[in-house]
């Protein structure tokens, strides 16, 4: 048999810098955490349910056939409405 030997993939390294002007709502939820591990982690666990819901993987409640509203969710009128601009078209 032949045994391959597959090598380990170099861990990623990111230093970046987040104005609240670049993302007000990502901004304010890391700022909550002090400088470190916990904000490191909030910011992994939020990139990792992020690539989750965008491939597929998570359904949001509007895709799994339940009644979203502002009141049923907690979210804001306002917000509910930004993020009706990205629901899916309507069928005429």
């Amino acid at each position: 048999m032949n045994s391959t030997v597959v090598a380990e993939p170099k861990p990623i390294r990111l230093l970046f810098e987040l104005a609240r002007a670049d993302n007000p709502r990502l901004y304010d939820e890391l700022v909550r955490f002090q400088q470190g591990s916990k904000r490191v982690n909030r910011l992994r666990l939020l990139a990792h349910d992020g690539l989750l819901v965008q491939q597929g993987a998570l359904a949001l409640a509007a895709e799994r056939g339940k009644s979203v509203t502002p009141e049923s969710t907690g979210i804001p009128p306002a917000a509910a409405l930004t993020n009706a601009l990205f629901d899916p078209a309507l069928t005429e």
